[in-house]
């Protein structure tokens, strides 16, 4: 039945399986086609929850969103992938799991910290800014940062075998070696990590087809394709302004860049 009711195939090449499910699952929340609707409801499907606005926050999997403060990364297709990747990111940004109350002044840390996954700040092992800074690097990774995360990592890894700290470099070679199994994303299209629409027209027959690419933290998410019919008289620098001012003013978002083909008045 599906394939009697195709009427063309388009294709979107990327780098990556990772990237590829990224992308299938932008499209499906953009299209919601028909008979794919495994990712349509978002509430079912799990992401990564950290209580940011918690003094000291957690990290864990969720399936459902709320707004209360929270950051939430996702979804992932599989509550599998999530486990993964919390189990892969836990090596690098050590955070907390436990329920009791942190006040600093435990006289001993669970077994987490012992094999380190856990930095402690229920024993004042590390202080609420100090806990919140390793939380926060561990956004910027989720952010898409990753490369900058890394490079920091790097750095103070370098810093630590030059003051002959090795099992401080040591440490922090492991946590590199445990972020790159994740540091796969979707494939970099802007050097400057900026929200940006590319706009692109083509003409035939007197119509004309315009595509916006979507472009997130610089990085392709999606795209929408338009056929304006009824514009063979009008040239193409006044179908595109009378497009952009149409669909900008019904979009739910305007990046604070668009790039164009050409001009416009």
């Amino acid at each position: 039945r599906l394939a009697s009711q195709v009427n063309h195939i388009e294709f979107i090449v990327t780098n990556s399986e990772l990237e590829a499910l990224v992308l299938e699952n932008n499209l499906i929340k953009r299209y919601r086609p028909r008979y794919n609707v495994r990712l349509k409801d978002d509430k079912r499907y799990p992401y990564i929850k950290v209580t940011w606005q918690d003094p000291f926050p957690k990290v864990f999997m969720t399936r459902r969103m709320d707004r209360d403060g929270a950051r939430y990364y996702g979804p992932f297709t599989a509550a599998w992938a999530v486990y993964e990747t919390l189990t892969t990111l836990r090596k690098g940004f050590p955070y907390l799991t436990c329920d009791r109350e942190i006040t600093g002044r435990d006289l001993r840390a669970c077994m987490y910290h012992d094999i380190h996954l856990c930095n402690a700040p229920c024993i004042g092992a590390v202080s609420k800014d100090e806990y919140r800074a390793v939380i926060k690097q561990l956004m910027d990774f989720l952010d898409g940062k990753s490369d900058e995360v890394m490079a920091d990592i790097r750095r103070k890894m370098e810093e630590a075998a030059e003051s002959m700290q090795f099992e401080r470099a040591a440490a922090m070679r492991d946590k590199l070696v445990a972020l790159q199994k994740i540091s796969e994303r979707q494939a970099v299209v802007s050097t400057n990590f900026a929200d940006q629409d590319v706009v692109a027209i083509a003409r035939e027959n007197g119509q004309a087809c315009v595509q916006v690419f979507f472009i997130r933290h610089g990085k392709l998410i999606g795209r929408e394709t338009f056929v304006l019919e009824g514009t063979s008289e009008k040239e193409s620098q006044e179908v595109l302004s009378s497009f952009l001012t149409q669909f900008y003013h019904e979009a739910a978002y305007v990046p604070p860049e668009i790039l164009l083909p050409e001009t416009i008045d």
